[in-house]
């Protein structure tokens, strides 16, 4: 895995808001979850062919098969959780979620894909935390940022998920209220009736980021919870411009100056929080 990739997703990894020391294994985390989903979202391999191949990374991080075979990012993962003493469960939980993007490409209501991002984003925080001492608070408004963060993505890229791969993270009850199918994410631009799914979808992310606040100030670590800060102010920033924006006939992304004011008010609220 190349640093590219991480540098081209919409939120900071492993950044110098980080504690240094900890950033390898950041990194280490974040090339094992970018392997295990690109199989998940590769069109050339077959459904079966994908659970085939994230249940070996699975057995290679528990040790139950010793060959890596090509997967020596599985063994980085299995020796950063020796060393952190960070638990295996997050990156089980990723492969799950993983494993049901190879079979299941509809959800029927808000809860059912609030489910999966439970297995494919809230991992993620829970290692953070526990990387970084844990929170006073547990993990509560960790998981509400990350399930927005994920539904955001999923927002984001409605089209090209539809496109190459014929799956659609919303909610189909409120497709069906708006009289769409599947179809409409392959037009050119959005329909009224998709607007309004994903203005709906939109707001449920709003709700849960409310519940953040919190995070900020529950985290042991400052430099965890001022990366957090701003990852939540990036969040904000992308929700109100894919509102006012058609992610169909192009990549909704935040730009540079966006980012910067993001930042630099994440950075102080971040501050604000721990005082």
């Amino acid at each position: 895995m190349s640093g590219a990739e991480a540098a081209s997703e919409n939120f900071p990894v492993g950044s110098w808001l980080l504690p240094a020391r900890l950033r390898p294994h950041v990194f280490t985390f974040y090339n094992f979850a970018r392997t295990a989903d690109n199989i998940a979202d590769s069109a050339e391999l077959a459904p079966g062919e994908k659970i085939h191949l994230l249940e070996r990374i699975e057995r290679i991080l528990l040790g139950e098969e010793q060959d890596p075979g090509g997967y020596d990012v599985v063994i980085a993962m299995r020796d950063s959780l020796a060393v952190t003493g960070v638990t295996s469960r997050h990156c089980l939980d990723l492969l799950a979620a993983f494993r049901q993007d190879a079979t299941k490409d509809r959800y029927r209501d808000w809860a059912d894909l609030i489910g999966y991002c439970k297995l494919s984003a809230v991992p993620v925080g829970r290692y953070m935390i526990d990387l970084h001492d844990g929170s006073v608070l547990g993990y509560g408004a960790s998981d509400s940022v990350c399930i927005a963060l994920q539904v955001l993505n999923h927002v984001q890229d409605c089209a090209d998920d539809y496109r190459t791969l014929k799956r659609i993270y919303l909610p189909g009850d409120w497709m069906d209220e708006a009289g769409i199918s599947g179809d409409e994410l392959a037009a050119e631009d959005c329909s009224p009736g998709l607007r309004q799914v994903l203005d709906w979808t939109l707001s449920g992310v709003g709700n849960l980021l409310a519940d953040s606040p919190p995070l900020t100030g529950g985290l042991k670590s400052t430099r965890l919870a001022l990366e957090s800060a701003v990852i939540i102010a990036i969040a904000n920033a992308l929700k109100n411009k894919l509102a006012k924006n058609d992610p169909l006939n192009r990549h909704i992304v935040l730009g540079k100056r966006e980012l910067m004011m993001s930042t630099t008010s994440g950075i102080f609220t971040g501050i604000w929080a721990r005082l």
